[in-house]
């Protein structure tokens, strides 16, 4: 599969998964419980209209007038003085989420119907009762059952005084409510309270939205009183209501007229507030059945007003005081305490607070009023929409997740998510838009970062597993092991890598070799061979190539690492402490031959990127480097000789290392090489170095300025100081031999104290 087409592949599974998770019915849930509540939950609480009040018949109320606690068992007396109370304040709409059922004693209905008469702007809740009827066939038998909804209105007098009667039914626990319906379908499309409260609010404007629709409408409708007083004297909002509703509903684009031409009047004459209203007016009938309520915030945040404030300031009952205006203010009236989940008229919403307290249903009712007044409800996107991004989303951390590395892919996702949260926040704040957030957040992203790691992993170890039984006809298995660590693309042929590469020889092998018998050569080169290889296995190192007496061992990773350098450097010395033990056993061995068997090595170190391949064939194959570093550390061992020293390094292969010993021996054009290399003699670990060995350094440092700076008398003489000190250092003697040379033959005034060694 091409390198891009994979990525591709698991951003479109990944999309592809969202969109259908998002059309189940688990997704639809799990969108609606986790990501609406967070979006809820980072908004806030909002500022509600001030043109929507509740009036509470809470517990307060009920100690303060000596009543039951049960809302329903009130003195309907109670309710007329209350509906009295704001009417005569100019209350615009007076809603009652309270079902009276049952005919009250005495008197009360009558006082109530009248009041509620008198009023003229009143709405009672209806109840709708759900019934199964049974289907039977034929014969008789039970062939299912139909889901019926039946509309039970209050009893006759006050259902017939008040403007107008709605049902508002919601789910109970545990079941959240986040909708709720404006048209109920089930029961005939009739109007829910909300609706029917916002229609009696809007009476002001009625008039001239009738003639906006009469206007914009393609046909002549029918039956449409244009009179507020005429729709408020026959009772017959409701039917006026459906009427309105049937008339978007069958004139697609009629809602698009009346709006458009809402907005032209609004910039001619600068009604706003009027027209705000109208509009609003337009789109609860132009929008769906259902709405999803665009919560304000936890209970009690729209404004409410204990029952026993709320009733004239003259009741002896009372207290004395002014009190709340409702000047044209909407008024809901019900049970709106702070409640418990089992108590009858609480529901459970994205607000309930720990420990159960709920929103109660008066509360609801005044939260789906407000929404249709500001045109405020949560707008979840057309499906079409709602699907693309779920898509493109998952598509899009797809790609990156396949496309990076797994912490970088997963620190993008994360910052992606981020920014995808703020701008859904942002929507939500601004405009009440809910775009997908839990399927896209909590199931595509964790989703596709757990499944590309998944991926990465068995291909990792599907690579590993070939280069481990590549690398098993020539490699240990530790060796192969460390090898293959990092190694992500490893092709079956080679691997660019950064690796060290130690070279090491043995001085006068041949005289060795012509000295001893095959037999005994055999065994002592075994045994060399063995100490040798050891420290270079102990230090992570693989033992590459042996050739006769030269042994080439590498340390390879992926990137340059200081770690990797570290390690050949203390395999370089153990080395040599490991062929000075050697030496001394050989000795014993071999007591008659003792000038024979002394096996001096010198070593060379240098690193840089190199090619690992295999070379054979059939079922024999080698492992080996190929690059400058390996050539150039041949190199470096082979300048031993001239310097008379046993490990040097590259300037490479020190680089941020600290710990060792060293001296710079000077910048030499290594034979082959076209460019100069700066060589340093390793001499031990800084905390084995003794006081001889740091005034050598030191010392000859400043001998090699002084060689540097053409000042040869001067570096003659230092190098010889060196030279009492110890006759046998060998780069001091290399380095008094050239002084002398180069001040009987000067250099050109170009010399910059490289040293070239020549040939190839």
């Amino acid at each position: 599969m091409a390198p891009i087409s994979r990525p591709l592949l698991i951003g479109l599974v990944t999309g592809l998964l969202g969109v259908l998770a998002s059309n189940s019915h688990v997704g639809l849930e799990f969108e609606e419980w986790i990501g609406l509540d967070l979006l809820f939950k980072l908004r806030g609480t909002r500022e509600p209209p001030a043109d929507v009040v509740i009036v509470s018949m809470d517990d307060a109320s009920a100690d303060h007038f000596k009543l039951y606690k049960d809302p329903e068992k009130w003195p309907r007396s109670l309710h007329a003085d209350l509906t009295k109370k704001l009417a005569e304040q100019g209350a615009a709409v007076i809603a009652f989420d309270i079902f009276f059922e049952d005919p009250a004693p005495g008197t009360q209905d009558e006082v109530f119907a009248e009041a509620i008469r008198g009023a003229g702007n009143v709405v009672l809740t209806e109840r709708i009762v759900r019934m199964q009827i049974p289907m039977n066939g034929p014969d008789g038998s039970r062939k299912g059952a139909v889901n019926v909804e039946s509309i039970i209105r209050p009893i006759e007098p006050l259902a017939d005084s008040a403007l107008a009667t709605a049902p508002f039914a919601l789910p109970k626990v545990p079941l959240k409510v986040t909708q709720y319906w404006t048209f109920k379908r089930g029961s005939g499309d009739t109007p829910t309270l909300p609706v029917v409260a916002f229609q009696i609010f809007a009476l002001e404007a009625y008039d001239e939205f009738v003639q906006q629709v009469e206007q914009a409408c393609s046909y002549p409708v029918q039956n449409l009183t244009d009179d507020k007083k005429t729709i408020i004297a026959s009772g017959s909002i409701e039917q006026h209501v459906r009427l309105i509703r049937s008339t978007f509903e069958s004139e697609h684009f009629l809602a698009e007229r009346v709006l458009r031409d809402l907005e032209g009047s609004s910039n001619a004459d600068g009604r706003g507030p009027r027209d705000r209203i109208l509009k609003s007016l337009t789109r609860m009938y132009q929008g769906p059945s259902s709405r999803h309520l665009n919560y304000y915030g936890p209970p009690g945040t729209i404004r409410t007003v204990p029952y026993f404030q709320a009733l004239p300031a003259d009741d002896p009952m009372i207290r004395a005081g002014p009190g709340p205006d409702f000047s044209g203010k909407a008024v809901f009236v019900g049970l709106s305490e702070r409640l418990r989940p089992q108590e009858r008229d609480g529901f459970y919403t994205v607000f309930t607070q720990e420990g159960g307290v709920n929103i109660s249903g008066v509360e609801i009712a005044a939260t789906a009023f407000a929404n249709l007044l500001e045109d405020a409800h949560v707008r979840p996107l057309r499906v079409p929409a709602h699907m693309a991004i779920v898509l493109v989303w998952g598509m899009a951390i797809g790609v990156v997740c396949a496309l990076l590395t797994s912490v970088r892919s997963t620190l993008t996702v994360i910052a992606l998510s981020v920014l995808y949260l703020v701008v859904c926040e942002a929507q939500f704040r601004a405009h009440g838009r809910w775009l997908p957030l839990a399927i896209p957040l909590l199931a595509q992203a964790p989703l596709v970062l757990f499944s590309t790691i998944l991926w990465r992993y068995s291909i990792t170890y599907r690579q590993r597993q070939n280069i481990r039984k590549a690398f098993g006809y020539f490699l240990p298995h530790d060796a192969v092991d460390e090898l293959t660590k990092n190694s992500h693309e490893m092709k079956a042929s080679s691997q660019i890598v950064y690796g060290v590469c130690l070279c090491t020889d043995i001085e006068r092998y041949t005289t060795v070799a012509d000295s001893l018998s095959p037999k005994e050569l055999s065994a002592l080169m075994n045994e060399y061979f063995e100490a040798v290889f050891e420290p270079v296995r102990q230090h992570g190192g693989i033992v590459s190539d042996v050739k006769g007496d030269s042994m080439l061992a590498v340390w390879a990773t992926m990137h340059p690492d200081a770690v990797f350098r570290h390690q050949a450097c203390l395999a370089a010395l153990d080395i040599a402490r490991a062929v000075s033990r050697f030496n001394l056993v050989a000795t014993q061995r071999f007591q008659e031959s003792f000038e024979v068997v002394q096996l001096p090595t010198r070593i060379g170190l240098d690193a840089g990127i190199i090619s690992l391949g295999t070379i054979g064939g059939v079922n024999h194959y080698e492992y080996r480097p190929v690059g400058a570093p390996v050539n150039t550390a041949n190199r470096i061992e082979s300048l031993n000789k001239d310097l008379g020293t046993q490990i040097l390094v590259s300037e490479e292969v020190l680089f941020q290392l600290d710990g060792y010993l060293t001296r710079e021996v000077g910048e030499f054009l290594l034979k082959g090489k076209t460019k100069p290399t700066v060589v340093y003699e390793l001499i031990c670990r800084k905390e084995r170095a003794n006081e001889k060995q740091r005034t050598l350094c030191t010392s000859f440092s400043d001998a090699l300025r002084a060689y540097r700076g053409g000042s040869w008398d001067d570096a003659i003489a230092k190098f010889a100081a060196l030279l009492r000190e110890d006759a046998e250092d060998g780069p001091s003697l290399f380095y008094a031999q050239l002084c002398r040379h180069y001040r009987e033959n000067p250099p050109g005034q170009d010399w910059d104290g490289m040293i070239s060694l020549g040939g190839n």
